[in-house]
């Protein structure tokens, strides 16, 4: 569904009037939202114990090594990771970044004359072996991430210079240059490790097939591939324990298939992307049905290393060449009718920090040609733009089997055609396209989604996505995010100053500088606030904190699980 993204720093910025107001919803049973999950609902007195669901899962995880660059599709982060591993810090939609039952709450920190956070664990967080958390994982994991070959992303954990366990109850992580974003780390893109297990293990060989350790409320019962991942209670778990006897998730990579089986029922609930023909489940009686704009955003990323995309020009006219009101009105309006395209590469639910310096592009053929004209293109005799003796002739990539990105592509094509452009379409498994093509570059177009951790402005406007030093390749042995191979000796300076500074109105306000650059620059076309919805079987599955089943812009809707009750 979207590409795991690198955890950012919790501002209490979205408070939940603000995300409202960039909010639509629909639903067929219950009452008002939940707005943080379990923090702000009233608990039933008792609910039913016991009983077994199965969920639907648009995708499956290539690889369960959550700091592993296979691990980068975030299906694997919503049906597995934040069900089995602990975090320090969790995010919830109204309140930012709160401790997790890991601590024993909010983690010290000085700033002067550096930046030194002091974790304090709770003596009651235990593996499921019974061995406790410790300062040994927080450091652990550390080592791992700064040390190990193939990671995902070490943005900030490059910052600490150390990570003090000498008390196995107190991790003191000292920072050798500032980071604001710290408490997204040992976090859920790169969650706590079990030192005492994995400890002179090869730990991508240990874990990338499954595991059977928790530190969490659930704990993986088996994994079979291409079929399902059934996950049941862990019963060390010290927090709040789960209802449920166990939870399937059926991998269902076809849209429609997937809808097919909630309407008869071999699934209770799904977490699905916006497809033309979904709305009609909003009518179904006994089905809960809640669509709205989060943090997660659908763009068009150019590898602007490969032709003819190194050409500023090309992708600007690329920008006038798509019509992205028609394509978010036809393709999201009969599920949440006042959706809006974004015009940065975030969504308004980042407050202070989103701005519009894409709304100056819009459907303009004479724009087109003028910019084409003007960088030495000319029409041949096919009516494509044509320079050198190449045709201005690209490939889009995006997952197969979705029949709305499907969609797009098929308008894309016809719209660029239109002005001049060829375009071919290669739908991929979602392994292949997160885990290979994309950080190889192997690609020049891509069209998929991004979700962001939290509202932080350094998960849309920090070094993650937009820094050189985040190309993915041999100088940093293939770790990265910034896919686009974007570079601008301005925008690295701005992000790195969004990631270090700890003023957040400075912060804010560097994150509009560096997306008025990415428009100019144009590495991605930002189309639309990708729709979060939530479809749950509400005659057969309830939920103990209310009605409504709350979504997690960050984590997805089943980091509440062990709140789910089978009725």
């Amino acid at each position: 569904m979207a590409l795991k993204r690198v955890r950012a720093m919790g501002l209490v910025l979205v408070v939940a009037a603000l995300i409202a107001g960039a909010c639509s919803s629909s639903k067929s049973s219950g009452g008002g939202k939940n707005t943080g999950g379990p923090t702000g609902t009233n608990k039933i007195a008792s609910v039913k114990q016991g009983g077994d669901i199965t969920i639907s899962a648009e995708q499956e995880p290539d690889c369960m090594d959550w700091i592993g660059s296979c691990a980068s599709a975030a299906w694997g982060i919503w049906a597995a990771q934040v069900e089995t591993m602990p975090e320090a810090y969790t995010y919830d939609d109204a309140k930012g970044w709160i401790p997790s039952p890991v601590l024993t709450g909010e983690a010290t920190l000085v700033t002067s004359p550096k930046q030194v956070v002091t974790y304090h664990i709770n003596p009651a967080a235990v593996w499921s072996d019974g061995q406790p958390i410790t300062s040994t994982d927080f450091k652990y994991t550390w080592n791992q991430i700064v040390t190990g070959k193939d990671i995902f992303v070490t943005t900030g954990w490059t910052n600490i210079e150390s990570v003090d366990d000498s008390d196995p109850h107190t991790a003191v992580v000292t920072y050798k240059t500032p980071y604001a974003d710290w408490k997204s780390l040992w976090g859920t893109s790169e969650p706590i490790l079990p030192s005492h297990i994995l400890q002179g293990q090869d730990r991508d060989a240990a874990m990338k097939d499954g595991y059977k350790f928790s530190g969490n409320a659930w704990m993986i019962d088996h994994w079979t591939k291409g079929v399902e991942l059934k996950l049941v209670p862990n019963p060390k778990y010290w927090g709040k324990k789960p209802n449920l006897a166990s939870v399937t998730f059926k991998f269902i990579t076809d849209t429609a298939a997937e809808q097919q089986d909630f309407r008869s029922g071999q699934v209770v609930a799904s977490y699905p992307q916006a497809q033309p023909g979904q709305e009609a489940l909003k009518g179904v009686s006994g089905t809960y049905f809640n669509a709205i704009s989060g943090l997660s955003f659908e763009g068009l990323w150019f590898n602007i290393q490969k032709a003819p995309l190194t050409d500023p020009a090309v992708r600007q006219a690329l920008a006038y060449a798509t019509d992205r009101n028609a394509i978010v009105k036809q393709l999201f309006g009969p599920i949440q009718p006042d959706i809006l395209p974004i015009q940065s590469v975030a969504t308004p639910a980042f407050g202070p920090s989103y701005s519009t310096p894409f709304s100056k592009y819009s459907l303009d053929l004479g724009k087109v040609t003028s910019l084409m004209t003007g960088a030495g293109w000319a029409k041949d005799s096919s009516g494509i733009w044509a320079k050198g003796g190449q045709q201005a002739s690209l490939e889009l990539k995006t997952t197969t089997g979705n029949k709305r990105r499907a969609l797009t592509a098929q308008i894309l094509q016809s719209e660029w055609q239109n002005a001049g452009f060829k375009l071919t379409i290669t739908p991929e498994k979602a392994g292949v396209l997160f885990g290979q093509d994309l950080p190889g570059g192997n690609f020049q177009v891509g069209l998929y989604a991004q979700n962001p951790s939290d509202n932080d402005p350094s998960a849309v406007g920090g070094c993650v996505l937009w820094c050189t030093v985040n190309i993915p390749g041999p100088s940093n042995g293939g770790n990265g995010e910034n896919y686009d191979r974007y570079s601008n000796p301005t925008v690295d300076k701005l992000a790195a100053e969004v990631d270090s500074s700890l003023d957040q109105a400075t912060r804010a306000d560097d994150t509009k500088k560096v997306q008025e650059a990415l428009a100019a620059d144009v590495p991605v076309i930002p189309l639309d606030p990708f729709p979060d919805i939530v479809i749950v079987n509400s005659a057969k599955v309830g939920y103990e904190g209310g009605s409504d089943f709350p979504h997690n812009f960050a984590d997805g809707p089943f980091k509440y699980l062990n709140y789910w009750y089978a009725k």
